[in-house]
């Protein structure tokens, strides 16, 4: 190693020591001076410490290098000690920070200078969001903690255990693959929830109907219809935030489709997208013109994530697979139709999932956006009949229904005159 690369490295050990002390220095800025066991100046020894151990290792071994690694351990935890007994502050972060500084100089030194710099980045950042961190664990309930272990563990520990390959006599039912499609749903809706948790549904129907989008649409429509029952005055904000549940849910099933099949992308956006854009115009208009927040009910919103319900979607999609496989391939893909319709009833994420892996095999481009169409027109109609049904003939089925009405034409629209203009094969 040159000396020129050597002084580099060992500049950049004590450049991460020394932006870890500023941070610890920052957050002790108000003692005295003495009066904590380690700011800014420490910190950088201490990355230089430990890039003075790594460039002894490339000369004399592991053992010297070791050596002091220890007695630096040990004389920092006797004085971290003696600071926590006078302060009655029991916290070991300081600790373990100034071991990954004196770690991180190290590898700046007999490693990767990226590394070491990542890591000194990473452990500042870390340790400056104690507050936000600590805010953010204070928010969480233990079913929130616990949908997100469960998904964890779906993901990383029950994923890798199944097969990549089919196991029915129909070869549709990949075990792998439909674990997998269904915990990416189910991320994606706790992905929705945890952004509308962040921003708070609280604050009003708008961000509440967001939630519904990203989650369960119909769920919402049909729990907002209620309200409306209950609170006939805020009626079209309900309806507004039903139309906001209505658009994403079309959103999201664009982005299921040309994720998993890229070739969907345009034709389905021509027909979507100005459906999105009617439902978000008027539920802007019926917000401006709508009643103030105060007299809205307020909506609890509730984690999607729900053992039982990813068991029951991944079971429902695996039924839409299997039987849009056997049903296209003996009679023949006109059969994907009456599959789209049933499943629209139900959900829209199931039919979009399995005719997105039908496409361009067993099931050619137009009859694969028809058969998604059709789904998200029987899903709409379904929760224009739902809020009639529990809200009554009042203004939010009305508004609702005439939105809804609105967007279908619009989006059927472009779709007959220019989806004739993309390819089909």
């Amino acid at each position: 190693m040159e000396l020129v690369e050597v002084f580099q490295r060992l500049g950049v050990a004590l450049a991460t020591g020394l932006l870890v002390g500023c941070e610890r220095g920052w957050q002790d800025r108000d003692l005295p001076s003495g009066g904590r066991t380690a700011g800014i100046r420490t910190f950088g020894l201490s990355g230089f410490l430990g890039g003075l151990a790594g460039y002894l290792q490339i000369h004399t071994g592991p053992i010297l290098p070791a050596a002091l690694l220890l007695l630096f351990g040990a004389a920092f935890a006797a004085f971290k000690l003696r600071e926590s007994a006078a302060e009655k502050d029991y916290g070991v972060t300081t600790v373990i920070a100034a071991f990954l500084v004196f770690a991180l100089g190290a590898i700046a030194v007999v490693g990767d200078l990226r590394v070491a710099v990542a890591g000194g980045v990473i452990t500042t950042a870390l340790l400056a969001a104690k507050r936000s961190l600590h805010g953010f664990l204070t928010q969480l309930t233990w079913l929130e903690i616990r949908a997100a272990l469960v998904l964890l563990a779906m993901t990383l520990v029950a994923l890798p255990l199944l097969p990549n390959k089919t196991v029915d006599p129909w070869d549709a039912l990949n075990p792998f693959a439909l674990w997998l499609l269904t915990i990416t749903i189910a991320a994606i809706s706790f992905a929705g929830y945890a952004a509308i948790r962040v921003a708070g549904p609280s604050r009003g129907i708008l961000f509440a109907g967001a939630a519904g989008g990203l989650a369960s649409s119909t769920a919402l429509t049909l729990s907002f219809a209620r309200f409306a029952a209950d609170a006939p005055q805020s009626a079209r904000q309900l309806a507004c935030g039903a139309t906001i549940a209505g658009a994403l849910s079309l959103i999201r099933v664009l982005v299921i489709g040309a994720v998993l099949a890229p070739i969907l992308l345009i034709p389905l956006a021509i027909a979507l997208i100005p459906a999105v854009l009617v439902m978000l115009a008027a539920s802007f208009l019926i917000a401006r013109r709508g009643s103030d927040t105060h007299d809205t009910p307020n909506f609890q919103l509730e984690t999607p994530f729900k053992l039982g319900e990813v068991l029951r979607f991944g079971a429902l999609l695996g039924a839409v697979i299997v039987v849009s496989k056997v049903l296209v391939d003996r009679i023949g893909q006109t059969m994907i139709f009456v599959v789209a319709a049933v499943s629209g009833l139900m959900d829209l994420d199931a039919i979009t999932l399995s005719t997105a892996r039908l496409t361009e095999t067993s099931v050619d481009l137009a009859a694969a956006v028809a058969a998604i169409l059709i789904a998200v027109v029987v899903n709409l109609v379904t929760k224009i009949v739902l809020a009639f049904t529990a809200g009554g003939r009042g203004p939010y089925a009305t508004t609702l229904a005439l939105t809804t009405v609105a967007a279908i034409t619009a989006g059927a629209v472009a779709h007959f005159t220019l989806g004739s203009f993309v390819p089909t094969s």
